[in-house]
């Protein structure tokens, strides 16, 4: 019904949520009926007199109470006949921005493939309820290498343990290589995970200055002569959130002053399988220095907790290998036998792919509907890292989309030190799909057309 034209004038309820109500209404009154396209949002918008953010909000709390769907390029339709009382009774979920997560896989073939590995495991179901070796058995360690072996990474199979995820793993790299108020180095923006560690360990992250290429050599050798710092950590392929990747001059350069003042690299490389494009992981470059720590959550599935570290040396992987016991016992089997038989049997390669598509094609639809220049992104990468416009900051912005469903994640929570930049990062992948994603993005592009006082008065 593209003349459907509702009456706000019956509503003292904020006009956003007077919409939401009159599809509710006329759905319930027969009005309206599934299958029926809404007007488009800026042509309601000039027949109602209103802002387009206003209703943008209004179709997306009528999606949200079950009554509209969209399709990216087509528009809204109804979907449901739902009494209005009944859908306006609860609060809508959040359409959750927040977590950096892989797309879910929906193709029912990849599914059932998934289902295989599942069952096949299964059949060894009591050994995989015992205790197990620690750093993982043999296969999982010949599992762990093939993997591994896609990063050009060939280390002995003594250097190579198989962990319960990487941030397990980065607890105790860090417990073994630290001691309470010493230093460890990272990116001036950072992974929160760090932040968090450091914090229980007692530890002093100290953030250092980045250009478009990552940490600069200068500031982590003048670092380093100001320190003496204990390690640097670094997530230098599709870096969250700025989603930047250090190129391998840079790599290089990095690794010669940690080479020149004996410092330890933390290579997080929960991202490096993602890019089709092969760049050095520093474990390559530095295998003397480097602890490289490969997840799996972030290449295969988020709920995947398993995660491979290669340790610069034996000798080096002795006290690692003692706290992580401690504070861990051993990695699940059950998990990691399913990482393992993917990896054997090609699923995991197969789900591989169709994250990087998927990926792509988020990254895509951003580019589409954001502002061109707007925003930082790799084609590849999960999330977009988002600098704000002036008047904007960071606290009003993540109110206002969560007033309107949405999660983003503020700067605050990547800040190593100092003041946090007025930023935002937004996460395409997780279980959202991509219409959800379409809706919320063009909800977002155009709130940020506004000036806060007019986006909020739109409530």
């Amino acid at each position: 019904m593209p003349d459907w034209t509702p009456n706000l004038s019956l509503s003292d309820k904020p006009r956003y949520l007077a919409i939401a109500d009159a599809v509710a209404d006329d759905v319930a009154a027969g009005r309206l009926h599934p299958g029926d396209r809404l007007p488009p949002q800026r042509s309601l918008a000039r027949r109602l007199g209103v802002d387009f953010t206003t209703v943008a909000r209004g179709y997306v709390e009528a999606q949200k109470r079950g009554l509209v769907g969209s399709r990216v390029g087509s528009g809204t339709f109804v979907t449901a006949a739902r009494p209005a009382r009944a859908a306006a009774s609860s609060r809508p979920e959040l359409v959750d921005l927040s977590m950096n997560l892989p797309p879910e896989p929906e193709d029912p073939a990849l599914i059932e493939t998934m289902r295989e590995g599942l069952a096949e495991i299964s059949r060894d179901l009591v050994s995989l309820l015992r205790y197990q070796g620690f750093g993982g058995s043999q296969a999982d360690k010949d599992a762990a290498s093939a993997w591994l072996g896609r990063r050009a990474l060939v280390p002995s199979q003594d250097r190579v343990f198989v962990t319960p995820g990487a941030h397990p793993a980065l607890v105790g790299i860090f417990s073994t290589l630290a001691e309470r108020g010493d230093i460890v180095l990272c990116e001036a923006v950072t992974y929160p995970g760090v932040r968090a560690i450091a914090a229980q360990l007692g530890l002093r992250l100290v953030g250092l200055p980045m250009d478009a290429y990552g940490v600069t050599p200068d500031a982590f050798r003048q670092a380093c002569e100001r320190f003496s710092p204990k390690a640097i950590y670094l997530n230098p392929t599709l870096q969250n959130p700025t989603t930047l990747t250090i190129p391998e001059d840079r790599r290089a350069a990095l690794a010669e002053v940690a080479r020149g003042f004996s410092v330890p690299i933390v290579e997080d490389d929960a991202y490096g399988f993602i890019p089709t494009r092969k760049i050095s992981p520093f474990a390559a470059i530095a295998p003397d220095l480097t602890w490289h720590v490969a997840g799996l959550a972030k290449c295969i599935g988020a709920g995947l907790r398993a995660a491979y570290v290669v340790a610069p040396s034996a000798r080096a992987a002795w006290p690692f290998a003692a706290a992580l016991r401690a504070g861990a016992v051993m990695a699940s089997p059950l998990t990691v036998a399913l990482a393992t038989r993917w990896i054997e049997d090609g699923t995991a390669d197969i789900m591989l792919r169709f994250i990087r598509s998927e990926a792509a094609a988020r990254q895509k639809l951003a580019a589409e509907i954001l502002p061109e220049g707007t925003f930082r992104a790799d084609p590849l990468s999960f999330n977009i890292w988002l600098p704000l416009p002036a008047p904007w900051g960071r606290a009003a912005f993540v109110a206002h989309m969560r007033g309107a469903g949405l999660g983003v994640v503020a700067s605050d929570a990547f800040a190593a030190d100092g003041a946090p930049q007025e930023a935002v990062r937004v996460c395409l992948g997780g279980p959202t799909t991509r219409d959800q994603l379409a809706r919320a993005l063009d909800y977002m592009a155009h709130a940020l057309e506004e000036t806060p006082e007019l986006a909020l008065a739109v409530l």
